[in-house]
């Protein structure tokens, strides 16, 4: 059992406190930005099949579906998704695109849903697992040949940066030298490696395509909430999150990657 499995034992507190963190600033940030990548690279026609691990309360999967995919939810916190399912319901019959719900864990990915989408999406999983190689490896095997990857985790190399700017001395002090991470409701977490995460997908030849940092300036915002200059502070976020240094100190790294053969045909020589 890891660690993503056995913080959903938390149960109702982790997804009201989930759904709250995605209302603030910080959290339409995330999602947002995710998005807008996503669209960078994820075609509208044909509307794509989408695989959302981890999807919670279904955030991302109710703006895909917007636009006019079809998207299941894989989570393995039953009160997560009920809250996903509340929050589609009042959208369900304006939408082009559709969502369905599905309860397990994303190793249980082929047998629960198969093994032939579009695109996987694996967003604020893999900070909770101490190997995430076993689920990316089960992840790329559910891809069609030109499907597309999506994973968004804590950056390693950063986390002291939350605390300090937050002025919090100590959890800065130790956020230097540990890649641990504990969370005010008792979840566990951990800094992911960007390039160990490279390295695993490159075991099952899949390559990155490209890679954005997401929340430069708005992480140690903590639960401020959305504000009138939201697009200003969006387009700030989103064109710092493309271009180094800047993306190597955002709080989330997120990697789009596609298998090898679909990889070389997306770009110019």
């Amino acid at each position: 059992m890891n660690s993503w499995t056995t913080s959903t034992h938390h149960g109702q507190p982790l997804a009201d406190w989930y759904a709250r963190r995605s209302s603030t600033l910080r959290g339409a940030v995330r999602h947002q930005l995710v998005d807008r990548a996503l669209m960078e690279h994820l075609p509208v026609a044909p509307p794509q099949r989408v695989l959302d691990v981890g999807g919670g309360t279904g955030v991302q999967a109710r703006m895909l579906a917007h636009r006019g995919h079809h998207v299941t939810v894989l989570d393995p916190d039953e009160n997560m998704l009920a809250k996903a399912r509340t929050a589609w319901l009042p959208h369900a019959d304006n939408s082009p695109g559709s969502v369905s719900f599905c309860h397990g864990t994303g190793e249980q990915a082929p047998q629960l849903v198969g093994a032939d989408w579009d695109a996987v999406l694996c967003h604020g999983v893999l900070m909770y697992l101490q190997d995430p190689a076993p689920l990316l490896h089960v992840l790329t095997q559910c891809l069609r040949p030109k499907g597309l990857i999506s994973l968004l985790a804590y950056q390693a190399d950063v986390l002291a940066m939350q605390r300090g700017l937050a002025r919090d001395w100590d959890g800065a002090l130790k956020a230097l030298h540990s890649p641990v991470e504990y969370s005010s409701i008792g979840t566990i977490s951990f800094g992911v490696d960007r390039t160990e995460i490279l390295r695993i997908l490159a075991e099952d030849h899949i390559d990155l395509v490209q890679w954005y940092g997401v929340r430069v300036f708005t992480e140690h915002l903590e639960d401020e909430p959305v504000g009138n200059d939201f697009d200003r502070v969006l387009e700030a976020e989103w064109e710092a999150g493309r271009i180094d240094p800047y993306r190597r100190v955002a709080r989330h790294f997120h990697l789009i990657a596609r298998p090898k053969t679909a990889h070389h045909t997306h770009q110019p020589s």
